[in-house]
């Protein structure tokens, strides 16, 4: 009789851990979720409290491959604000052909994407590319792996060194704007400063 409660007993528990594992994993993806949304929430805000602001910045990296970049003036302008999505022109001395547009994507993470244009306004064969983000990152930083829209355009346009490509943006308030690139033996990175606004 004792052996055949105990069984019974045990029986109960496993029953009740078996329901309760579910529900346990669901509280945990849904707090994963919290947490991420909070983090690229203040993130984005971060982005807006910038914005109709411009920035000079300076390449910081020793990348051969970056030294025309280095010479030029370096100016960004966070402009088009919204909760949603901040474009931010990037010009590279008379270059003005580059935006970044940071948005929220369907996923409920954040997208980045490079809004490349010919010197007409036609949109560049290498445009759009960009990544999502795969993580919660923090309110000053996100990383945005290459997505499979760029891999393919990428692919297809002789570009396939870049299907590896790691994009990162970094806010710190009252001090720099990072903007990063990094693949095997490739690091791009600039950085803007914000404690001086440019007038110009």
């Amino acid at each position: 009789m004792k052996h055949s409660a105990f069984l019974t007993v045990l029986a109960a528990v496993s029953a009740t851990a078996a329901l309760a594992a579910p529900v346990q994993a669901q509280t945990q993806a849904l707090t994963r979720a919290q947490t991420q949304a909070a983090a690229q929430s203040a993130f984005m805000t971060q982005l807006n409290a910038l914005c109709g602001q411009r920035f000079e910045g300076r390449v910081v990296t020793t990348d051969a491959a970056d030294a025309d970049f280095a010479s030029q003036r370096l100016l960004m302008h966070v402009r088009d604000c919204s909760a949603d999505e901040v474009r931010i022109p990037f010009w590279v001395g008379e270059d003005h052909s580059r935006t970044w547009v940071i948005s929220r994507n369907g996923a409920g993470g954040l997208t980045l994407k490079h809004d490349h244009r010919d010197p007409d306004g036609t949109e560049h064969t290498l445009h759009w590319y960009g990544g999502d983000t795969t993580s919660e990152g923090s309110a000053e930083r996100q990383d945005f792996p290459v997505d499979q829209f760029s891999i393919d355009l990428f692919n297809a346009n002789n570009a396939s060194v870049s299907t590896t490509n790691v994009w990162a943006v970094e806010v710190h308030p009252g001090q720099i704007f990072a903007y990063e690139l990094r693949r095997a033996n490739r690091h791009f990175r600039v950085e803007f400063d914000l404690t001086q606004p440019a007038k110009d």
